[in-house]
């Protein structure tokens, strides 16, 4: 998709605020600074509009991200960052899962692994819960660009084993300085666009 316009709707907490409008939607997930904000940023050919944290796991809301009034990219919290509280991790873990299974606007969810290393018990959760509800799923390796192009297959395989990722999940690998990957992930969101 051509992309000029970009606007950030609205950082919600909670379901009275989110956009009310028929767009399609499509969330991101990943572990706090695993590339949430490079890859949106790469997708929507813009450098810095969606914004890294500098502190993981600050990030409480989830961010609406309007593209060409054709498709919402909702930001979700990073999961897995020990120094948020416990109560703070179930408020927004609530919120998260009242988004994901209850928003008839969302197509699909990409989610986001480190491709350099196995992923953790905190992806792995994350994509069994997603097939539980029967979510259309995306695996997008990020920070492929710092693997040696020799070893991408390894880490492939890694992620398959280790999510026990299912057929019907593609994976793609991905490097924000490279740009690699970003046509595949780009064809992924347009054909779950057209799908109610």
């Amino acid at each position: 998709m051509e992309v000029h316009n970009v606007d950030l709707t609205i950082s919600a907490v909670s379901d009275e605020q989110y956009p009310k409008t028929n767009i399609p939607e499509i969330a991101l997930v990943g572990r706090s600074n695993v590339g949430k904000s490079s890859l949106t940023n790469i997708l929507i050919n813009r450098r810095n509009f969606a914004h890294t944290s500098s502190q993981p796991g600050k990030t409480q809301t989830l961010n609406f991200y309007d593209v060409e009034d054709k498709v919402y990219f909702v930001d979700v919290p990073g999961y897995g960052y020990a120094k948020v509280s416990k109560k703070e991790r179930e408020r927004f873990g609530k919120m998260i899962e009242q988004y994901l299974t209850q928003r008839e606007q969302l197509r699909g969810v990409i989610q986001l692994v480190d491709a350099r290393h196995e992923p953790t018990p905190d992806d792995v959760n994350m994509y069994n819960w997603l097939q539980y509800y029967n979510i259309p799923t995306l695996i997008v390796g990020t920070k492929i660009d710092k693997v040696k192009r020799s070893a991408w297959n390894r880490q492939l395989s890694l992620i398959k084993k280790t999510l026990d990722v299912e057929s019907s999940t593609p994976i793609i690998l991905f490097s924000a300085t490279e740009k690699k990957g970003k046509d595949d992930v780009w064809q992924w969101i347009e054909e779950r666009m057209g799908k109610n």
